[in-house]
C-alpha cells in the first residue's frame, strides 16, 4: 500500500482560515481509496516547520504532498522547484544545494487534473516564504536521510468563503474541487509508482 503524508498550513496574517487545511479536512471526510494517508497541519513558523518535517519524514513515506494557499491564484499550481532561499535572500540551509527540481510526473498530474475539469498548471517558482521552504526542506531531508519519500508542493486558490470574508475580488475555487484535485494527484503518483 502506498503511504502518503499530506500536510497543510494553519491560518496566517489576515486569513482566518487557510484553504490548504480546509481542503485537507474535506479530503479526509470522504476519501476511502487504497492509499494510506497521514495528515499534518504545520505552523506558519520556519523553525517549527523544520522540526515537524524532520520528524515526519523519518517515518519514510512513499510521498509527501505539501499544500499551501496562494491568494490571487485561479488555478491549482503544481510546484516543480524548491529553492534554497528565504524571503530575505539568505539560504534556508547553508551547505545545501541551490535548488531541487521535482522528478515526479507533474505532466501526468496536470493531465489528470485538467482532464477532470480542474483548472491547473505547473509552476516553476513556489515563492520564497514557507511554501517554498516546505518543498525545499522536504526534498533535502528526504535526500540527506536516504529516504524513499518523494515530495511535491501544491498551491491552492482561496475558497469562495475566504474571498467573501475578505470582501475582495480575488480568484477562488471550491473546497470540494480542491480536495478532489489532491486525491487525483495522490492517486496518480501511486499508480505511476506501481
Amino acid at each position: 500500500m502506498t503511504r502518503i503524508l499530506i500536510t497543510a498550513f494553519e491560518p496566517y496574517d489576515r486569513w482566518k482560515e487557510n484553504s490548504s487545511w480546509l481542503a485537507l479536512v474535506d479530503l479526509t471526510s470522504w476519501y476511502d481509496g487504497a492509499l494510506e494517508i497521514a495528515t499534518r497541519r504545520y505552523p506558519v513558523d520556519l523553525p517549527k516547520l523544520r522540526e515537524s518535517l524532520e520528524a515526519d519524514l523519518a517515518r519514510n513515506y512513499d510521498y509527501a504532498i505539501h499544500l499551501g494557499q496562494s491568494p490571487g491564484s485561479a488555478v491549482i499550481k503544481l510546484e516543480s522547484v524548491g529553492l534554497n532561499l528565504r524571503t530575505n535572500g539568505e539560504p534556508l540551509l547553508v551547505d545545501a544545494p541551490t535548488a531541487y527540481r521535482s522528478t515526479l510526473d507533474l505532466d501526468g498530474c496536470l493531465q489528470r487534473l485538467t482532464g477532470a475539469g480542474i483548472p491547473a498548471q505547473i509552476s516553476h517558482h513556489a515563492g520564497t516564504y514557507l511554501c517554498n521552504a516546505a518543498l525545499f526542506l522536504s526534498q533535502h531531508y528526504g535526500e540527506m536521510m536516504g529516504r524513499r519519500t518523494q515530495s511535491l508542493f501544491i498551491h491552492l486558490p482561496l475558497t469562495p468563503g475566504q474571498v467573501a470574508a475578505d470582501e475582495s475580488a480575488l480568484a477562488s475555487m471550491s473546497t470540494p474541487m480542491q480536495s478532489a484535485a489532491i486525491a487525483l494527484v495522490a492517486e496518480h503518483l501511486a499508480q505511476s509508482d506501481s
